[in-house]
């Protein structure tokens, strides 16, 4: 094929998918807290690890930095963000600007099938809270999350999803940092007082609830700084 014909070579479409496919393991990682704040990430031992070039590597570090969730640094290389606390306030006062709008326009779009799908998640949740280890810990906490962007699909607006994922991941970050509690700081019963709030039709009342628990979860905030799990073990390879 012709570059010309405005058809990209097959091999660059490997390399993307690969460095597509790095990015994602890598944001897990991240968003589990498997990979905590300041974690160095080198480009060797990320390539060494997946078996591609430095170069793929780089491409899944660029798409994660435009995410905010690595710095990459001149002469020092790639780092797992490390939000300072006035960066953590902002993520949440941005959190609180959308997430109410978010649960509003869900309230007038949940369907029976939606509320089903809800109601199965916090089955789940309830599971993973009552389970102990680090394993079934960032399944919580990961869960709790999940709920949140649950809440974006439903409000069908791509843009605030696409949002709400930046700032869910970005969250994990700061509770990974700064969280006092071991388990998810998502309180189960706040997930249902939303999700009545939402059977109801109550927009205004399911923003009013989302509102209170953004503030639990900010409450939950102590400035603590977590460890770091090696990255062969953190990617889980």
């Amino acid at each position: 094929m012709n570059p010309a014909d405005g058809a990209l070579p097959v091999r660059d479409d490997v390399q993307d998918d690969r460095a597509q496919a790095i990015r994602d393991a890598l944001h897990n990682a991240i968003v589990e807290r498997r990979l905590s704040p300041g974690a160095k990430l080198v480009e060797t031992e990320v390539g060494e690890l997946f078996d591609v070039s430095r170069t793929v590597v780089r491409a899944s570090l660029q798409m994660l930095a435009f995410e905010g969730l690595v710095k990459i640094e001149r002469n020092r290389g790639a780092f797992v963000a490390h939000p300072t606390p006035d960066e953590a306030r902002q993520i949440f006062e941005s959190r609180r600007v959308i997430e109410p709008e978010i649960a509003e326009r869900a309230a007038e779009r949940m369907t029976e099938a939606d509320i089903r799908l809800f109601q199965a998640h916090l089955k789940d949740e309830e599971r993973l809270l009552a389970e102990r280890g680090p394993n079934a810990r960032r399944a919580a906490i990961k869960a709790s999350g999940d709920y949140h962007l649950m809440l974006a699909s439903v409000a069908a607006n791509q843009i605030l999803e696409r949002f709400m994922r930046e700032l869910i991941a970005r969250s994990s970050l700061v509770i990974a940092l700064y969280g006092q509690s071991g388990a998810s700081s998502c309180a189960r019963s706040e997930h249902a007082d939303i999700l009545d709030a939402l059977v109801a039709r109550d927009g205004k009342k399911a923003a009013e609830v989302i509102r209170h628990h953004i503030d639990h979860i900010e409450e939950d905030l102590d400035y603590k700084l977590a460890g770091n799990a090696p990255l062969r073990q953190a990617l889980r390879l």
